[in-house]
């Protein structure tokens, strides 16, 4: 055993705080996770940053039962929920984890304190780092939106404006032509469409304008219109836009060396059906681990990692009582 390995282990075995499972991050995933943990009996405590992906929205949909509800009040609804079986909930940032040397975690907050859990659930979200273009990340959420699942139906038949990715310049005016008719299309920075982009936005009837985008008009807080770089300005009362990048807040999972794999959308953590990813007692849940997550997705993520972990943990120590070692 290294030095550094000792000093984490009596750390650890100093430690007047250990749980069962720390949860990181305390959205629709971490929540979820916690509510089975919780029901099932084991300690439980969820570390919550408090950034969650959807803040900006004023409601969230497709979820059933909650369709409509504001995202901040669907989780304090859930933190109320995880209370009643015993999970604590904390307010904070985990800066940082580590094994113990003994198969679990030691796990430190940004207050200076630090945690022991048997088992981990990173459930930290990503950040959708938007252009840089005048109006767009004031009005983020608003009526400047990225998903037609979440938000068509709450601006069917507007005028919509979709600025182009450069990686898939037809795709998003394609998906929200469902919910609108009028439909402008600005390639903005893309290089251009290929022949086949071209026929099937001609079959959408949406209209293709090129040019830089230099950005947002908004008068009397309400978008107006999309103002391109040489001075033209179509009017739109609703902008569809991707991220220019999606990033993942994975600092905990890389820093215990969990495995990363390569996506269309970018560099995610690698996990399997249930959350599972590459480092032994370690899971990861929503968009963590990828984009196309909502919080319905979310929840039932969460749910799988945390039914996993309290089988893993059962029968774990089950064995090791059979076999007659101390518990981990």
């Amino acid at each position: 055993m290294t030095h550094t390995e000792e000093l984490t282990r009596d750390r650890t075995e100093d430690l007047t705080e250990r749980y069962e499972v720390v949860v990181v991050g305390g959205g629709a995933a971490g929540l979820s996770a916690a509510l089975v943990l919780g029901r099932s009996r084991r300690r439980t405590l969820v570390v919550d940053a408090g950034e969650p992906r959807n803040a900006p929205a004023e409601h969230m949909h497709g979820v059933l039962s909650r369709d409509g509800e504001s995202p901040a009040a669907y989780l304090e609804a859930g933190r109320r929920e995880i209370a009643a079986y015993g999970v604590e909930w904390r307010a904070g940032r985990v800066t940082g984890a580590a094994a113990d040397g003994r198969g679990g975690f030691t796990v430190s907050l940004a207050d200076g304190t630090a945690v022991g859990a048997r088992r981990l659930v990173v459930t930290t979200g990503l950040v959708d780092e938007l252009p840089h273009l005048d109006g767009v990340a004031e009005r983020w959420g608003r009526d400047v939106l990225h998903c037609p699942y979440c938000h068509g139906w709450e601006v069917r038949d507007q005028a919509f404006g979709v600025i182009a990715h450069p990686a898939m310049p037809a795709h998003q005016a394609l998906m929200v032509s469902h919910w609108s008719k009028d439909v402008t299309l600005f390639l903005h920075t893309a290089e251009g469409l290929s022949a086949r982009d071209e026929a099937l936005l001609a079959a959408a009837g949406v209209t293709v304008v090129a040019g830089e985008v230099a950005g947002l008009v908004v008068e009397d807080d309400r978008l107006t219109g999309v103002r391109l770089a040489d001075g033209r300005v179509v009017d739109r009362s609703v902008v569809f836009v991707g991220a220019d990048r999606l990033a993942p807040r994975d600092g905990v999972l890389r820093q215990l060396g969990a495995e990363l794999g390569e996506t269309p959308f970018g560099t995610f953590v690698t996990v399997d059906g249930t959350g599972r990813t590459s480092v032994p007692g370690v899971w990861a849940a929503g968009n963590v681990t990828g984009p196309r997550e909502q919080v319905v997705d979310a929840v039932a993520l969460g749910h799988r990692a945390g039914v996993t972990i309290n089988n893993e943990l059962l029968l774990g120590d089950l064995e090791d009582a059979v076999a007659g070692r101390p518990r981990g």
